[in-house]
Parts: structure tokens; sequence; C-alpha cells
């Protein structure tokens, strides 16, 4: 009954000892990845100022554009509405639809 007990114990500790070997190997490749991404992003900025530089000497209105689209932060964009029913519409008609429908009853309960 000893040698089942020390046996299970044993099994456990190696479980646990597995589970965090797995852990930081996870967070080590996390890591690895959002340095690559770090560097690929410094890069990115990098190479837009560039040619922000090099068009503020020959094509003044493209650098303000670039700047005007650089200094933009990412918007997502909402493509998906749940109906009343509770069913995702994908579909831009559908979901111009439920936009009027749930605009419409707004309108009206405030008059």
């Amino acid at each position: 009954m000893q040698n089942c007990n020390r046996r299970n114990e044993e099994s456990k500790r190696k479980v646990v000892k597995k589970r965090k070997n797995e852990e930081q190997e996870y967070h080590h490749k996390r890591k690895k990845a959002h340095k690559i991404i770090r560097n690929k992003k410094k890069l990115y900025n990098k190479n837009v100022i560039e040619s922000i530089e090099e068009d503020q000497k020959y094509n003044t209105r493209k650098m303000y554009q670039t700047i005007k689209q650089f200094k933009k932060a990412y918007q997502y964009k909402f493509n998906m509405i749940r109906n009343e029913k509770g069913e995702m519409a994908m579909n831009t008609k559908e979901r111009a639809e439920i936009s009027k429908e749930y605009f419409d009853k707004l309108l009206k309960t405030r008059k």
C-alpha cells in the first residue's frame, strides 16, 4: 500500500514538473514572438518615416496624406449585429435594416 501511494505521489510530481516546463516553454516562445513583432513594427515605422522625409522634398501632398494615415489609429470594423431574435446578421443589407428598425424605434419612443 505504501509503495502505491509513493508511486502515485511521484507520478503527480512528474506531472507538475512537466506542466511547469511546458508553461516556461510557452512563455519563452511568446516572448520571442513579441520581440519579433516589435522589431518588425519598428522597421515599418522607420520605413514610413523615411518615405515621409523623401515626400517632403518632392511630393508635399503625399507627405501629408501619409502623416494623416500614420497618425490614425486602427479602427475596428464592426460587421456583425444581432437582430431581435438574437441571431447574428452579417449581410450589409440585413445590418442596415436592423439599424433602421432600431433607430426608428428609438425615435418613436422619444416623441
